[in-house]
């Protein structure tokens, strides 16, 4: 397990006080952290779950936002004494990767990239979007302005977007391929679930890095073992935890009862942030709760999400009707398959064969916005990697030249599924076969 027991590099700046955290030991803040820490919107993420449904499968997997989000300032700020280091930037600099890392994640919504699914299909908004609206239209934007920082910068640095700078690199820092974010959460998501898969060594990778060229990049040979294992990690989380079939069939219940009733809750009704703020896992169940009681419900999208509320209250999850394999080179059916309309249609289909409602046939695949962890957003030759030459500067490679590892994990597969409630999951195999062709075939669809 990935941890910094020892005691943390601080820099020129003075520190307050420490947390205690499973993943990197003790997590060292600022007077500034703490009074971000300490905000409404940032406690908030305390009752917002890392991973939305998989405590339905893996008990233990109950860690929150909270926690990631100071794991990923930790991480951010290693990083940057690492870059100090080096001479690339100075101690105000460490300190803004520290706040970005921080705010990172607080416009995340319940039950996090589930919600994010409803945000973008019915306002065209992402988590990111929210994440810098709150910073620049809550009590952090003044905590930041007194403490001397620019908001509009913080917020673009906190989504991995600050535009004006002579330093892009700092954006890699959040949001890259080989991110503080991602570190953080394959090592702190295995060890919640109690999967092996997510271990990494952490700071190998940090300590490796350097810019070249202007942007970040991996010294290999040195940390090529480190930065396969990284990518090793985030496929076999993916398989094992992300994408995993009863996860998924957890949060696709959670949506669905989001979904229908959305409008009856409010879920989208989003006019300043004190609408948004109260927006947690537990307020969400709650309310459907609360629908669920009512025995004056016409409305029949209503209907169907207190119907998936119950089933997911008492765990009948949804079944798994058909799963094939898309063999996938090109992306071109992974980007013909995120369009919602086209996967309406294919449930339309599949629903008129079956003789099922359409309501209870679901299309799923990995690139839809709730499924935040997919391999496809971390495609291996995109990891910018160096070597040292022969006079002694460093020269870009790309990473699928130098090693036979990624080459292989470059022909990596995507899943499609159809779920159906458990008493129409024949019919709905047999309807999903006759659409979408044999299990692990190559998909041909006629759309």
């Amino acid at each position: 397990m990935v941890s910094a027991m020892g005691k943390p590099q601080r820099g020129g700046f003075k520190t307050v006080a420490e947390i205690r955290d499973p993943i990197h030991g003790y997590i060292m803040i600022t007077e500034l952290e703490r009074r971000i820490v300490d905000t409404i919107i940032f406690q908030r993420l305390h009752y917002i779950r890392q991973l939305a449904g998989a405590h339905y499968v893996y008990p233990g997997a109950d860690h929150s936002r909270f926690s990631h989000s100071l794991g990923v300032m930790h991480l951010a700020g290693i990083t940057g004494e690492h870059l100090a280091n080096l001479g690339y930037i100075d101690q105000d600099e460490i300190q803004l990767l520290r706040i970005a890392g921080l705010l990172h994640d607080i416009g995340h919504g319940p039950f996090s990239h589930v919600y994010e699914e409803l945000l973008v299909t019915y306002t065209g908004k992402t988590h990111e979007d929210m994440t810098q609206w709150l910073i620049l239209n809550t009590e952090i934007k003044d905590i930041l302005s007194e403490a001397g920082y620019d908001p509009k910068k913080v917020a673009e640095l906190a989504v991995g977007k600050l535009k004006e700078t002579d330093k892009p690199f700092l954006n890699q820092v959040i949001s890259s391929p080989f991110d503080v974010d991602k570190m953080d959460f394959l090592v702190r998501d295995s060890y919640f679930t109690g999967v092996e898969y997510g271990y990494i060594d952490t700071y190998r990778l940090i300590y490796s890095t350097n810019v070249v060229d202007g942007e970040l990049a991996i010294k290999v040979p040195a940390a090529l073992h480190a930065l396969e294992a990284f990518i090793i990690a985030r496929y076999e989380m993916f398989k094992a935890v992300y994408f995993h079939r009863t996860v998924r069939s957890s949060e696709l219940l959670i949506l669905k009862s989001m979904e229908g009733a959305r409008d009856e809750l409010g879920l989208l009704a989003i006019n300043d942030p004190e609408d948004y703020i109260k927006l947690t896992d537990s307020w969400v169940m709650a309310k459907l709760k609360e629908l669920s009681m009512r025995s004056d419900i016409k409305d029949r999208e209503v209907k169907m999400a207190v119907d998936f509320y119950k089933m997911l209250e008492r765990r009948d999850l949804l079944k798994c009707a058909y799963e094939t394999v898309l063999h996938i080179q090109a992306p071109i059916m992974s980007n013909i398959m995120m369009q919602r309309s086209i996967r309406s249609k294919i449930e339309e289909e599949i629903a008129s064969r079956s003789g099922v409602e359409p309501d209870y046939i679901i299309l799923d695949i990995p690139s839809v916005p709730s499924i935040p962890y997919t391999p496809r957003q971390m495609e291996p030759f995109e990891i910018p990697v160096y070597e040292i030459a022969d006079d002694g500067t460093p020269r870009r490679r790309r990473l699928t030249d130098i090693s036979s590892l990624i080459n292989v994990l470059r022909g990596y597969v995507d899943v499609l599924r159809v779920y159906t409630i458990s008493k129409y999951r024949s019919q709905v195999s047999k309807a999903a076969k006759e659409v979408l062709g044999e299990p692990s075939s190559l998909l041909s669809v006629s759309l």
